[in-house]
């Protein structure tokens, strides 16, 4: 209690900043490999919500920065900004050299440093959202699911990710992709165990945080119907879940403006909504006069 009110206070007192971006933070180093997050900070003194995303790419490739197409989870970059959100586009160990659990261990990682640090970067860590997309949207959604204290976060943001890993193991064109994920070549009974330890589907149950669900009609990778089912089996447990459908919406977000060019205010949204700001807290930055 001593501890989260210091930090409060702390973060009630910071001076209003500039808005910044600074890239290639290393937030660990596993093995001698760094692992690097990109960071934005907008303008005032806070305390701001923070998103961090979780690019995609098949556990094999991707990258923070978007790619030369400003894809995976590029595109809401601004959108979050002009919002007034802190966000964090974080690295991970990709296979085939690094196999299940470096990716999922380097996203908890991730995490706890993001709430270690949220008087540095001037953030709410009450107010801590997850999103990711494709093979991010995986890990976002499972480590949600399977979230200690440590982890624990206050809403997620899953574009078209695979909630359960023994589906997807056997259909094409993402079983390749799972399968390299831990390094097997068949699904059988040796093998199911280990895609449904990883799987969020394996770890559901009522408190989880408030999901929301970005998938595309048509996408050839993920199929749309599994993120339906994913929803059902929230919302029996009693967790919240919204579902944004792209109608004409393939996989990946950076072709579907135009689609749905009002896909992002539409995210937007939910995250204020979902993680309003805690009204004394202003209180206070108001009596202090800052």
């Amino acid at each position: 209690m001593k501890k989260s009110l210091a930090l409060a206070l702390l973060l009630a007192i910071c001076p209003a900043i500039h808005a910044a971006l600074t890239q290639d933070i290393e937030y660990a180093n596993v093995g001698g490999v760094s692992l690097r997050l990109d960071a934005f900070v907008p303008d005032g003194p806070g305390p701001f919500p923070a998103v961090i995303m979780v690019h995609g790419g098949g556990w094999n490739s991707g990258d923070k920065s978007g790619g030369r197409t400003k894809g995976y989870m590029a595109p809401m970059d601004d959108s979050l900004s002009r919002a007034g959100f802190v966000w964090f586009e974080i690295n991970y160990r990709l296979t085939p050299k690094f196999l299940y659990p470096a990716c999922i261990d380097d996203v908890e990682t991730a995490i706890r440093w993001v709430k270690a640090h949220a008087a540095e970067y001037h953030l709410d860590p009450s107010r801590i959202a997850l999103a990711g997309e494709s093979s991010g949207g995986h890990l976002v959604d499972l480590a949600a699911a399977r979230a200690d204290k440590s982890t624990r976060v206050a809403a997620v943001v899953s574009f078209y990710g695979a909630y359960d890993l023994v589906y997807q193991a056997k259909a094409k064109p993402a079983d390749a992709n799972v399968r390299g994920l831990f390094g097997i070549s068949v699904v059988d009974e040796k093998t199911i165990p280990l895609l449904q330890a990883a799987s969020a589907s394996a770890y559901l149950k009522p408190g989880l945080p408030p999901f929301l669900l970005v998938h595309g009609d048509l996408d050839p990778k993920v199929p749309y119907d599994e993120d339906v089912a994913f929803r059902t089996k929230l919302l029996a447990l009693g967790v919240p879940c919204e579902f944004i459908t792209i109608h004409g919406g393939g996989h990946g977000m950076n072709t579907w403006d135009k689609v749905a060019p009002g896909y992002k205010d539409e995210v937007v949204a939910w995250l204020q909504k979902t993680m309003p700001p805690h009204p004394w807290r202003y209180r206070l930055h108001k009596l202090l006069g800052i």
